[in-house]
């Protein structure tokens, strides 16, 4: 089920001639291809600055960094996450304030004022899967406390809460723009999102050494940046965005319907005011790991995202006595079927039929 090379082959002219016009430009870093996607990006977000940086955990350690979080502050997030949300949170010397999730796989906003303290500066919400997180609670306790909001929006290209889209509601917002993304490019890229005409220039600064001008370092940087290449490549996609999307939300639909009352199987269902472009599809089941075998062993690559919550990772010896039950409960269900707006329709019809299939053989 090669998605990436039907992708390609869909695309191939456009990014073939991407290729093409960026080899013979003779540039490869902070070019017209990036300053051009930055611009794209921006406009197709709502937002007045878009950076491009070199992935997506980059994207959120710049913007902590320009926002000064340090030794001492605290961030408030959720433990349900691919590991980057927190290490960029950590790598800073500032401390992670895990908040137990809600039954969409967020953040709970109803226990984040629990969470607050002299020292917490941010809140640091994930919008999983490709849906948002409860951003007009979120907003109204940032407001009364005087925190800001960086939303990691990695999982979340063209989703919107309320009409906005995700990543250009809080302060900061941040996209990976890894392969298996909604919009993923041909290797590793990110970016930063924000209103704050200060935030971008130190961001763009942050991204290139600190630099303010040749071989002058205002700030102690990173070298993190959007090459040429993926840049272009991600100005083909962003193109077709909204129309892959709808194809995953078709997708995930049919799925929705075919496994409707099958087993203990609970489907995904959809917050109030959200969309969902379901980066992934995720069911929850009990029976999650003999289901993943099945379908592993019949050539289905189901996958969990993510089997370990991060305040029991090996890496955070600190945390492991912390109990969040409604995260490790998921942890111990969830299970990501394949989604792709590559893939056919009888693909999907074949992966419910074996879902189907098992819980009739258990």
């Amino acid at each position: 089920m090669d998605v990436f090379q039907r992708e390609y082959n869909g695309m191939k002219k456009q990014i073939d001639a991407t290729f093409s016009d960026v080899f013979a430009s003779g540039n490869f870093v902070l070019g017209k291809q990036v300053d051009a996607f930055e611009k794209e990006f921006a406009s197709y977000l709502g937002v007045d600055h878009v950076i491009g940086v070199a992935n997506g955990m980059d994207a959120l350690l710049i913007g902590l960094m320009a926002k000064g979080i340090g030794p001492g502050d605290e961030v408030i997030t959720t433990p349900l996450s691919m590991v980057a949300t927190t290490l960029a949170i950590t790598f800073l010397g500032a401390k992670p304030v895990f908040v137990d999730i809600d039954e969409y796989f967020h953040l709970d906003t109803n226990l984040v004022e629990k969470a607050i303290t002299k020292r917490t500066k941010a809140i640091l919400p994930v919008h999983l899967y490709g849906q948002s997180v409860d951003m007009t609670a979120l907003l109204k306790i940032a407001r009364i406390h005087h925190l800001f909001i960086c939303e990691d929006s990695c999982q979340g290209h063209g989703a919107s809460w309320k009409e906005k889209k995700l990543g250009a509601i809080g302060l900061l917002g941040a996209f990976s723009f890894y392969p298996t993304k909604n919009l993923g490019c041909y290797g590793d890229g990110g970016a930063i999102a924000t209103n704050n005409k200060y935030l971008a220039d130190k961001c763009r600064k942050i991204r290139n050494y600190g630099r303010s001008a040749r071989y002058t370092h205002q700030y102690q940087g990173l070298n993190s940046r959007l090459d040429e290449l993926q840049a272009g490549f991600l100005r083909v996609k962003l193109r077709k965005l909204d129309q892959k999307n709808k194809t995953y939300q078709k997708y995930a639909k049919l799925y929705s319907d075919l496994l409707a009352g099958i087993g203990d199987i609970r489907i995904p269902t959809i917050r109030e005011g959200a969309s969902h472009i379901y980066h992934q599809y995720v069911i929850r089941t009990r029976k999650r790991n003999v289901l993943l075998s099945y379908l592993n062993k019949h050539s289905i690559p189901a996958l969990i995202h993510y089997p370990i919550p991060i305040h029991k990772q090996p890496c955070y010896p600190a945390y492991h006595r912390l109990s969040f039950p409604n995260t490790e409960r998921a942890c111990k269900e969830i299970l990501s079927l394949p989604i792709h707006a590559s893939m056919t329709v009888d693909e999907i019809v074949y992966i419910a039929k074996m879902v189907k299939q098992f819980f009739l053989s258990v």
